[in-house]
């Protein structure tokens, strides 16, 4: 039987203007078919257990981001790329010594924050041993990346368990950038999220962070006609044609350290900088999508941050293992 839970939650947008919202969350039942268990997460779950928990990650977080404003995107991008391979699990964080593991996967180049999150577990074990899982660790990682980069704060719903499988195999068939748009929302849709989801997780994601010309050299070589002739030249004079694959260019070129909704902008206007955020713009219903981001008419313009939130909500709560499965390991490198 599904489960509907009804939670107020109040998200603070840090920018000029601090304003608050009150949306009505819903976590999904996913069906046993498309591989998801019933989500049965909770808003404070740890407030008895381990009152501290969320704060003791929000201050690894702040501390991070705080020297490295690129950390943010770092751990926004963790958490999806676990959540797409066996749920949202912290299988990605296991490390066995050899390269068979899901963080060596190929859709998984570039993938990091490691480091942060084992800080925030080592503390959380100091004060609280064995009791919060680091699948909920990447979680509130994320959400707090967010609010770091100006962008809504909201509630984590918490009870995650940790998966004990990472294999690389099962790493398969990860969004890439090279998808086209119909590979891209068959799989989302795979993991119960509507295209909807996709614009905000995908494009919508990418408000901050980088990417590597390695990801975008082809598209210039081929002189793909999507991308503003302006901005063609832009992007090849970062990534000149037999140049360093390896140079990080910002995937928002406006405001890359900034949660907003300029990415969306950018690629209606051709200054996407990677294929799979610019074919969005191409399909019919991703363009409308994409266009109701950006009404000049403020009483039918959808929110952004609001709709972001849901779809993180939503994204946080694929495959999650709860109650008796899985286990809360010591270590988010190894399983106990």
């Amino acid at each position: 039987m599904s489960r509907r839970i009804r939670e107020d939650i109040s998200i603070s947008l840090f920018g000029p203007k601090m304003i608050t919202v009150t949306l009505f969350l819903v976590l999904f039942y996913f069906h046993d078919q498309l591989g998801y268990s019933e989500a049965q997460l909770q808003f404070g779950f740890y407030s008895e257990t381990c009152p501290s928990a969320e704060s003791i990650v929000r201050d690894v977080v702040q501390h991070a981001v705080t020297n490295d404003p690129g950390k943010a995107a770092v751990l926004l991008r963790l958490q999806f790329h676990d959540c797409f391979v066996e749920g949202c699990d912290g299988s990605i964080l296991i490390k066995h010594g050899g390269n068979d593991d899901e963080r060596f996967a190929a859709g998984n180049a570039g993938v990091a924050g490691f480091d942060v999150i084992d800080e925030a577990k080592s503390e959380l074990e100091r004060l609280c041993p064995g009791i919060v899982s680091c699948a909920d660790i990447v979680a509130l990682a994320a959400r707090d990346a967010i609010a770091e980069a100006k962008g809504p704060f909201y509630e984590v719903p918490t009870g995650r368990r940790d998966g004990r499988i990472a294999n690389v195999g099962h790493a398969t068939n990860l969004p890439d950038v090279q998808d086209s748009i119909n590979t891209l929302k068959s799989k989302f849709r795979e993991k119960g999220l509507s295209d909807q989801d996709l614009v905000l997780l995908s494009a919508g994601a990418h408000t901050i962070g980088t990417t590597a010309c390695f990801f975008v050299i082809p598209r210039l070589d081929a002189q793909d006609p999507t991308i503003n002739p302006e901005f063609f030249h832009i992007l090849r004079s970062k990534c000149p044609q037999g140049g360093d694959v390896n140079v990080r260019i910002p995937l928002d070129w406006d405001s890359q350290f900034v949660f907003d909704d300029q990415i969306l902008q950018n690629i209606k206007n051709g200054r996407g900088v990677i294929l799979s955020d610019s074919v969005l713009y191409q399909d019919n219903s991703m363009k409308k999508i994409i266009d109701s981001y950006l009404e000049t008419n403020q009483s039918s313009k959808a929110n952004f941050a609001v709709d972001f939130v849901k779809a993180m909500v939503k994204m946080g709560a694929i495959g999650v293992k709860i109650g008796v499965e899985g286990e809360i390991r010591r270590l988010c490198s190894a399983t106990n």
